[in-house]
This record gives structure tokens, sequence and C-alpha cells, in this order.
């Protein structure tokens, strides 16, 4: 079976969603199961870490079948990420973490110095670090250098649905990285998450595009065959793309040949 390997941990299903903006827990908590994903991210910062007595969104996550990674949603210096990260595990989330060091707050750009930074911190104190970056490949290494566990460049502004609006520059850090490459953000549709598998990426994060869909459920499920059939594409090889036609049926044999 095609299973994606993250350090030394198997997840059954490439697709990994998140737990923001739906209508309520019970939609989310369906959109989940459709979405077939092992691995749910959920910021720590909207954890009940104080109270556990009462209602949390963790209520609504099968922590037995669902892996857990806490994300540093919200931070914007590497100083608040580490602290954040600590924090979820403290409070028995993980020692995984989806880091994010946002940079602007207008387009929500990663601080790539700053997530460097945090990533060097928290790998030394034993997190497995899958660090939310830019598309460019010479990030992707020194993150790569710093100990990440995976790179998660985006694909497009989070939440902006748009799509992968640099196919080569996702294809271009595929092929040079030795660590996992997931595609997080941007995400619009269905054929969004196929390309993005297409182009080689070993799995998609994505939120916005299942939670804020006019049907989340049947989202997630679109979501689950999306990425199963873009990896199966890729993994198969495609023909190569050529400027001029070529038949489809053999000629060799007709008439006059």
């Amino acid at each position: 079976m095609d299973n994606l390997v993250i350090a030394g941990r198997t997840f059954s299903s490439r697709l990994i969603v998140g737990t923001g903006k739906y209508t309520s827990p019970a939609i989310m908590a369906k959109a989940h199961e459709a979405s077939g994903a092992d691995m749910v991210t959920v910021a720590v910062r909207r954890v009940n870490i104080s109270d556990r007595t009462k209602e949390s969104l963790l209520d609504f996550i099968d922590t037995s079948k669902i892996f857990l990674l806490p994300n540093t949603a919200g931070c914007y210096t590497a100083d608040e990420a580490v602290r954040t990260a600590r924090l979820g595990r403290e409070a028995g989330l993980s020692n995984w973490v989806k880091l994010e060091v946002i940079g602007d707050e207008a387009t929500l750009f990663p601080d790539n110095a700053a997530l460097v930074e945090a990533t060097k911190i928290l790998v030394k104190e034993g997190f497995v670090v899958l660090p939310y970056t830019s598309d460019d490949l010479v990030v992707c290494r020194k993150l790569a250098d710093a100990g990440a566990a995976a790179v998660m460049p985006l694909g497009a502004p989070i939440g902006s649905g748009l799509g992968i609006q640099n196919p080569n520059n996702i294809r271009i850090i595929r092929e040079f990285m030795t660590i996992p490459m997931i595609v997080d953000a941007g995400v619009g549709t269905a054929s969004d998450a196929a390309l993005a598998m297409e182009l080689g990426a070993d799995g998609v994060l994505m939120n916005t595009a299942i939670a804020g869909a006019q049907d989340p459920v049947a989202m997630a499920e679109a979501m689950k065959l999306a990425v199963r059939a873009g990896r199966l594409a890729y993994t198969s090889g495609r023909i190569p793309r050529k400027a001029y036609a070529t038949a489809s049926s053999p000629v060799e044999g007709m008439v006059g040949r």
C-alpha cells in the first residue's frame, strides 16, 4: 500500500485536514470521516487547555483513529511560535507541530528567517517539526538542514482557494527534497488537490476548501478521491507532452502502408 511516512510514522491517507471555519463541530466530525484523513491539525490556541472539563474541540475528534497535529497559527515571531509549541506538548497534545510563523498580516505569508530559527530550536528540544513555508527551494533546503521532518510549501495564500500558483516551484522542491513535501494552503477544489499530487507532492493539507464549501462533507469526500487519483497518476507515469498529434490507433498493416 502506498502510505505516507513522516518521521517513521505511517499514515494511510495523504490528505491532512484542519478544524477551523466549520459551521459546527458536528459538521467538522462528519467531514473528517468523509475525508478519510488520519491526521488532523488543530491550533493550540483554539484548544481549551486550562479547563479540560469544559467542552473542547478535541471532544469531536476521535484520537484513537486520528493523529493530532498541533499548529502555531497566529504566531508572528519565532519566540512566540516556540512557546506555543511547548504549550501544546505540555498539555499532552503532541510533540509534533505544524510550525507557522507569519510574516505579513494581510497575505499571511510566512516569515521564513524566523521559521528556520524556530525549527532549529524545536528540533533540538525533540519536536517533530513540519514547517509551513513559501514555495522556495532555498528556504526548504534550509528547513531540511535545520531538521524539519517535512516541508510544507504553500500552493497559494492561506484560504485564498486560488490553487497551485507556481507549479514548477512545487515540482522543483519535490525533486531536490529527501524528506516529504506536503502542499499546504491555497487549494480551492478537487482539481487543485489532484494537481498538487500529480506534481509529486507527498500529501496535501487543507482546511478552508472543505470547511468553507457549501457542502463540507461532500467536498471532503471529493478531496479524498482527488488526492488518491493525483497520487496514482503521479506514480503511474504520465505520457510526455508533444507539440503535435499522435494517432491512438496503430497504422501498421493498414491498406497502402
